[in-house]
């Protein structure tokens, strides 16, 4: 017996020696990291400086389509946008300075109302691609529909005279950031380019009004433009934050339109944010052949006084077609993409990335060779994570610091009656 139960012994190892032995774990796929690209695509990316308005009433322009990119005026477009994972931004209403007295006061403030028209216009023309956004939360909820995000702002507060009811009108028709001056002087404010004597040596006392109206209602305050002494006037005045929606920094560039790390800090100490251009001539001296300059020149005496924004079609179409004639013929020097990144890692630099973002003046004059429209913005999330910044950081600068403060503002506006 003992001989066949080991007999039996033996035949059961060996069919279990025969038997399969179990396989390897198969190791879990480790994922590829994203790409740069992938993780631009993620972020919802606003721009606090779209000129592009001043296009809308061009016969040759369409928003929805590809146009011809035109480096400082033709940049923004729905495929551009689309490329350049664009979600939107500021759309803005701008209106040249112009002299001030009531005539000039009132077709200013027709041109500026038409302007703003012409952004209700093409929204209401687009539904399906774009729509208007008035507050803070509007802008994650338009990007997840697909849809492309349409702020609205007035920079130059001249249009609206010397009657501070016309901010609420303003705001009524959607506006939510407002920028006292432009490059000169004007009855609010003392300009950063207006290099003779300043009016007021910062805010006036109608810009103070400006100012309290803009809190009361709810409008972030812009102080791009505006002198140094001005910043410091809103600064000190303001019951919110500051946003300086699209400029320089004077530590790279010594422009009197850039701002010094001084008040830099101080602008970020307070709270607000520096959202960084692509204006050439702000990133650094940049200068026009002999050629173009004497074609500009001779273009200045011959519109002499005549403000392109007030003026009538006819003029303001010839004023345009000369301007194109003589950037055809004698093309604009322009700045790079690594000056641009020189002024915006400054900028992060001092005050770090919780008051740093992007307004690029595009179609306004911005654009920079290797960034000629807003399909390139890609480029700029691949820079700054090469620079060692996080995806959190990286969002921040593309909207949330904005949105963040716009939300402040909201808060910290008058409430409204029922």
């Amino acid at each position: 017996m003992k001989i066949a139960i080991t007999s039996v012994l033996a035949l059961a190892l060996v069919a279990c020696s025969q038997q399969k032995a179990p396989a390897p774990a198969e190791p879990e796929a480790v994922a590829a990291p994203k790409t740069a690209a992938e993780i631009h695509d993620e972020m919802l990316v606003l721009d606090t400086h779209l000129d592009t308005p001043a296009n809308f009433s061009k016969a040759d322009f369409d928003i929805m389509a590809d146009n011809p990119s035109v480096l400082g005026s033709v940049q923004v477009d729905l495929p551009k946008m689309n490329r350049g994972g664009l979600d939107g931004g500021f759309w803005v209403t701008f209106t040249p300075q112009g002299p001030m007295d009531p005539a000039s006061y009132e077709a200013a403030k027709q041109a500026a109302l038409t302007r703003n028209q012409e952004i209700h216009d093409m929204v209401a023309a687009h539904p399906e691609s774009f729509e208007l956004a008035y507050t803070s939360e509007d802008a994650a909820r338009i990007a997840a529909t697909g849809k492309k995000v349409v702020y609205m702002s007035i920079e130059n507060s001249y249009p609206l005279g010397t009657d501070i009811g016309m901010v609420e009108e303003f705001y009524n028709r959607g506006v939510r950031m407002i920028g006292p001056v432009h490059f000169r002087d004007n009855q609010f404010a003392d300009s950063a380019t207006d290099l003779g004597a300043n009016d007021y040596g910062g805010l006036s006392p109608l810009g103070v009004e400006l100012i309290k109206e803009a809190n009361r209602l709810g409008m972030m305050v812009d102080g791009s433009h505006a002198s140094d002494s001005t910043v410091d006037d809103i600064i000190e005045l303001s019951t919110t934050p500051i946003m300086l929606s699209h400029t320089g920094v004077k530590a790279v560039y010594d422009h009197p339109r850039n701002i010094d790390d001084d008040l830099m800090r101080k602008v970020a100490d307070d709270g607000g944010v520096i959202q960084i251009n692509a204006y050439g001539g702000y990133l650094e001296q940049l200068t026009p052949t002999p050629e173009r300059q004497a074609a500009l020149d001779e273009m200045q005496k011959e519109f002499e006084g005549i403000s392109p924004a007030t003026a009538d079609a006819e003029t303001r179409d010839r004023y345009i077609a000369k301007m194109e004639e003589i950037d055809a013929q004698f093309p604009a020097p322009r700045s790079t993409f690594e000056k641009f990144l020189e002024h915006m890692n400054h900028a992060l630099e001092v005050v770090g990335p919780d008051h740093v973002g992007m307004g690029a003046d595009w179609d306004g004059g911005g654009g920079v060779v290797g960034m000629e429209d807003v399909s390139f913005l890609p480029r700029v999330t691949e820079a700054l994570l090469a620079e060692g910044y996080s995806e959190e950081d990286i969002q921040k600068i593309w909207s949330g610091n904005m949105l963040k403060l716009m939300k402040q503002v909201e808060d910290a506006a008058a409430p409204k009656p029922e």
